[in-house]
Formats: structure tokens, sequence, C-alpha cells
């Protein structure tokens, strides 16, 4: 099973309202087993909502408003959902597909928190927590390698 993030699979839960929908993604999960996920979402967060950012320690969105703690809650439920459905289906988890960047779900690079598109090493709530229980991500800019 793969934990897919909800966005690339086309459903509008993206900052914006919109969603990142993916083709490639979108092949690849009709014919994996997957769980999507949006961890801000899950956290509360409204749809549409302001752009948020990492910078240092915490997650603020533009408008200076500090969301660190609805994103640690969204990817601790996203987490525990995927785990749970994994223990149900009898499945392990094979990897993750995220959507690079974001303050969730980047991998490898986020955006450094000044809402000027510059990116800096670095990962998400959401996807450092998946990289601290071993799980193996990608995001949608790489070839899909499963």
């Amino acid at each position: 099973m793969y934990i897919v993030s909800g966005c690339l699979l086309g459903h509008n839960c993206k900052y914006n309202g919109g969603n990142n929908a993916n083709e490639e993604v979108i092949k690849f999960c009709e014919t994996h087993r997957h769980v999507a996920v949006c961890p801000e979402c899950a956290g509360k967060l409204p749809t549409p909502r302001p752009p948020a950012e990492i910078r240092g320690p915490r997650v603020i969105n533009i408008e200076g408003k500090n969301v660190t703690e609805e994103f640690r809650i969204g990817a601790e439920i996203s987490l525990n959902t995927a785990l749970q459905l994994a223990r149900i289906t009898g499945e392990e988890i094979e990897g993750a597909i995220l959507k690079a960047n974001s303050p969730s779900c980047g991998y490898g690079q986020i955006y450094d928190g000044t809402f000027t598109g510059t990116l800096t090493e670095g990962n998400g709530i959401f996807a450092e927590m998946l990289h601290g229980e071993g799980i193996e991500i990608i995001t949608e800019k790489e070839t899909i390698k499963w």
C-alpha cells in the first residue's frame, strides 16, 4: 500500500482550493492500493486557506499566524489513518508519493518561509514523520520507481 498526497490525485485540498493532479501518479494509483491523505485538511485547516511555509521550527501562514499545531495534528492523523488501513488490510506501507515543496508533504526541499518562492533544504511536517517511520518517500517530480 502507498500513501499519496490527495492533491496529486485531483482532490481539491490545496491551499487555494484547487489541486495538483498528476497523471503519472493517478495512473500509478489505478494499479496499486493506496490511501490518499491531506494532512492540512486532517488538521482542520479550511480549503481554501492562506498559504503557509515553514520558518524555523514553526509553520506560519502568509498572514503571520502560527499554524504549526494544525499541521502537526493533521500529520499525525494522516499517518495513523495510513497505518490503521495497512493493519486492517494486512498490507505493508511500501512507500509514499508526496507533493513536492509543501510545508506538509515536501521532501528534500521546502519553501523557505519568506513567501518568495525560494526553496531550501528540508522536509514538511508530514514527510518528516513518515521519514521517521522509515517509509520511503518520493515526490511527484521524481519518476515513480515502484
